[in-house]
C-alpha cells in the first residue's frame, strides 16, 4: 500500500513510499483511510522521526476490520483518528483510544481536520473555567487558533485573537473573537489565560499582559525566536502567574474527539478547513503551510 513517510533533507519532510500492510493487534481496528489532516508542527519537525517511518497523526476513514477482542467500533463505522501514530497511509491499524465514531451529521473530511489542533485547543481551554474570563489566542488564524477562538467563545470567554497581519484576520470575529489585533504592543487588557503558538519576543509581552493568577500555555513556537524577559519582570506580588508547556501525546483522545464531533454536529463548531486537495499534491500543501498561506487546516483526500 501507499503511505507518506518521513524524508530527511531537501526533498522532505515527507515522500510517498510503498509500505507493508498493517497487521492489527487483537485490540486494534483496521481503518481504510479516506482523508488525512496535515499539521504544521509534525511537518516542521519531521526530522525528529526516523527517516522512512509512516508519518502523520490525523485522518478519517471507515473501519474495514473490527478489533478481534471486541473493543472499539464495528466494521463499517466512520471514524476519525487524532494524535494516532502512522496515520498517513491508505490503511492503518489503530487502538480505539485514538479514534471516535463520526456522527452522520458530520462530513468525514471535516472530521479529519479535528485531531491534533482541536484536541490541543480543547485541552488547554479546559484547564480553568472561562466564563466571563479574558482569553488571548495568538496565531489565531492557524489550525489550533481557529478551534481555540471558537471553543473559548462557546465557554463564555471574552476572546482577543492575535494574528500576524490584517490579511489573516478575516472571519475571526464571526468565529467568536471580540477583538482581533495584529500588534500586542497596542493591547492593554489583562488576560486570565493565553494560548500561545508563537513564542519568541511576543512571549515577554504576553507575560506583561497576564492578570494575577493567569496562565500562559505554550503550544508552539512558530517564531523560532528566543525570549528575553526584562529584569524583575518574573517577580510580582499577588496570585502566582504561570507559563505552562504543552505536549501530552500519550493520553487517550477518544472522549475529546467525541466532544468535538458533538459540537460540530450541533453546528456550534466549524472545522475551518483552509485548503482541500488530493494527497498526490501533498508537496503543494506542505509549501502552502510553510509559507503561511493557509488559514485553518489542510485536509487531503487519499486516493
Amino acid at each position: 500500500m501507499r503511505a507518506l513517510v518521513v524524508e530527511h533533507g531537501d526533498d522532505g519532510p515527507v515522500r510517498f513510499a510503498d509500505v507493508e500492510e498493517p497487521r492489527p493487534a487483537a485490540d486494534e481496528v483496521l481503518v481504510d483511510v479516506r482523508h488525512i489532516g496535515l499539521n504544521l508542527g509534525e511537518l516542521k519537525y519531521a526530522d525528529q522521526w526516523p527517516a522512512g517511518v509512516i508519518h502523520g497523526h490525523d485522518a478519517a476513514g471507515v473501519v474495514v476490520r473490527a478489533a478481534a477482542d471486541g473493543s472499539g467500533p464495528a466494521e463499517g463505522a466512520r471514524v476519525v483518528l487524532g494524535m494516532a501514530p502512522y496515520a498517513w497511509a491508505e490503511r492503518v491499524a489503530v487502538s480505539p483510544a485514538w479514534l471516535a465514531v463520526v456522527p452522520d451529521a458530520v462530513a468525514l473530511d471535516d472530521a479529519a481536520a479535528l485531531g491534533v489542533a482541536g484536541i490541543t485547543a480543547l485541552r488547554v481551554l479546559r484547564t480553568r473555567s472561562l466564563l466571563a474570563r479574558r482569553v488571548l489566542i495568538t496565531g489565531a488564524s492557524g489550525g489550533v487558533g481557529h478551534f481555540a477562538v471558537q471553543l473559548a467563545s462557546i465557554a463564555g470567554a471574552h476572546v482577543t485573537a492575535a494574528v500576524g497581519g490584517p490579511d489573516r484576520a478575516a472571519g475571526l470575529r464571526e468565529l467568536g473573537a471580540g477583538e482581533v489585533v495584529t500588534d500586542l504592543s497596542t493591547v492593554d487588557d489583562r488576560f486570565d489565560l493565553v494560548l500561545d503558538t508563537i513564542g519568541g519576543a511576543h512571549l515577554a509581552r504576553m507575560w506583561a499582559l497576564l492578570a494575577e493568577g493567569g496562565a500562559i500555555h505554550l503550544v508552539g513556537s512558530a517564531s523560532g525566536e528566543s525570549t528575553t524577559f526584562e529584569a524583575g519582570s518574573l517577580f510580582a506580588f499577588g496570585a502566582p502567574k504561570t507559563i505552562n508547556t504543552f505536549g501530552d501525546v500519550t493520553s487517550p483522545v477518544s472522549g475529546e474527539l467525541a466532544d468535538l464531533l458533538g459540537l460540530v454536529a450541533a453546528g456550534r463548531l466549524s472545522a475551518q478547513v483552509g485548503l482541500r486537495g488530493a494527497w498526490r499534491d501533498v508537496d503543494d500543501a506542505v509549501r502552502a503551510l510553510f509559507a503561511r498561506e493557509v488559514h485553518g487546516k489542510v485536509v487531503l483526500d487519499v486516493s
